[in-house]
Formats: C-alpha cells, sequence, structure tokens
C-alpha cells in the first residue's frame, strides 16, 4: 500500500465516525409560498412537503398568522441512511394580516404537502358598488 492510499483510507474513516457522533439537529425551512389576492380576500398556498395534518399548526394571533409544521420522511426498514442533510425539516412562517382581514374565517386545506389557506375580507372591507340616485 501506498502512503497517498492510507492517508485517504485514514480521512474517509475519521469523516464517517463525526457524522455518526453528531446529534441529529432540527433546521427550520422557510416553505415557499404563493399569495393571490382579490377582492374578496387572499388565497396561499405553502408547499410543506412530508408534513401531515397532525404536525401541523395554523394559528393567529394579534393580526399574525402563523404556519408551523413537522415534516416526516420515513426510511425503508431494508434501507440505512449513509448521508442525510435534513432527517427531519421543521417549517415556520409568520405573516402579518390587515386588520382588514376576517380572521374567524380562515379556512385551511392541506393535500399532498400543499397548505392551502383562504383569508377571507371583512364585509366591510370589500369594495361594493354605490348605487347612484338621480333628481
Amino acid at each position: 500500500m501506498s502512503d497517498t492510499t492510507q492517508v485517504v483510507e485514514r480521512g474517509q474513516g475519521a469523516v464517517a465516525q463525526r457524522q455518526e457522533e453528531r446529534p441529529t439537529r432540527k433546521i427550520t425551512l422557510l416553505p415557499t409560498v404563493d399569495i393571490f389576492e382579490d377582492s374578496n380576500g387572499v388565497t396561499l398556498w405553502a408547499d410543506l412537503p412530508g408534513v401531515t395534518k397532525d404536525r401541523l399548526n395554523v394559528s393567529v394571533h394579534d393580526g399574525t398568522l402563523c404556519i408551523e409544521a413537522e415534516a416526516v420522511v420515513p426510511t425503508p426498514a431494508n434501507l440505512r441512511v449513509q448521508h442525510a442533510e435534513i432527517r427531519e425539516p421543521h417549517f415556520a412562517r409568520a405573516f402579518a394580516l390587515s386588520p382588514e382581514f376576517d380572521t374567524s374565517k380562515i379556512d385551511a386545506h392541506l393535500q399532498d404537502g400543499v397548505l392551502k389557506l383562504t383569508i377571507p375580507r371583512r364585509d366591510e372591507a370589500r369594495p361594493r358598488r354605490i348605487a347612484v340616485s338621480v333628481g
């Protein structure tokens, strides 16, 4: 065996050992969102891959909408994880809501890792046409 080969082998062993000793830490990710606004309110779509309903928390407090979730990334029983950048990501995002939105009527729907929030405007904040009389 050459000296170069021995150095490479030692280096690989040291890297593997450090990864095994490293504790698993949670990483908070900002979920990507699309927001659409019309005269009726706002629709927000958030990408939350691997998130199930029981690991999702959507709340509103003092005009702030908060989305928090934990993803579950299952590993098949016959496989061993050699390297993983993120094992159980934590998603978190917050939005300031204008008082013109009715936070008591927010509708939330989760399907295939995509959260859809519908936030209606208050009736008095919606644009309305005013009839004009003549004479």
